[in-house]
């Protein structure tokens, strides 16, 4: 009887360590499985240099909670497929063009997550899940113009 009463207590704390164990487990598996990102907002314009527009990323899961926001993932910025350097981007997601001149010029803004690519290119080619939006960048064609019709007769004569 002594036996069975210590082949018991022992069977109990070997189950209780492996609970104990289990608890610590990676919250990770508990998203599941990342389906795609998105990005917001899909389209936006900054008007005057230094202007920052702020993108967050959405991830879309196969499980509860099913959406995250915000996303973690790395970012960038394109210009027609290719690395651009007009337009600066932080790692939370907030978008500034830098020096726009010209015309209004539109650049992709895009959003990955790292653990689904196999080799990371430009533009997060080579990654199975990106998010992509749209900035346009005004330049110099946005800016306004006065232009002087008639002098103001309640203003002073103008002297030469």
């Amino acid at each position: 009887m002594e036996k069975l009463r210590l082949a018991l207590l022992l069977l109990g704390m070997v189950l209780a360590a492996s609970l104990a164990l289990s608890c610590g487990a990676s919250s990770k598996s508990m998203t599941g499985q990342l389906q795609s990102i998105t990005i917001s907002p899909a389209t936006a314009t900054a008007g005057l240099p230094g202007e920052q527009i702020q993108f967050t990323a959405t991830g879309h899961y196969n499980t509860a909670p099913y959406i995250v926001t915000p996303q973690p993932a790395t970012w960038g910025a394109c210009y027609q497929n290719a690395p651009t350097t007009v337009v600066s981007v932080t790692s939370k997601g907030l978008a500034q063009c830098e020096a726009p001149s010209g015309p209004t010029t539109e650049y992709s803004i895009f959003a990955f997550d790292p653990t689904n690519c196999n080799v990371i290119t430009a533009c997060g080619g080579g990654c199975t899940i990106v998010g992509t939006a749209q900035l346009s960048c005004s330049g110099n064609e946005a800016v306004a113009t006065v232009r002087r019709t008639a002098p103001n007769p309640l203003l002073p004569a103008e002297q030469n």
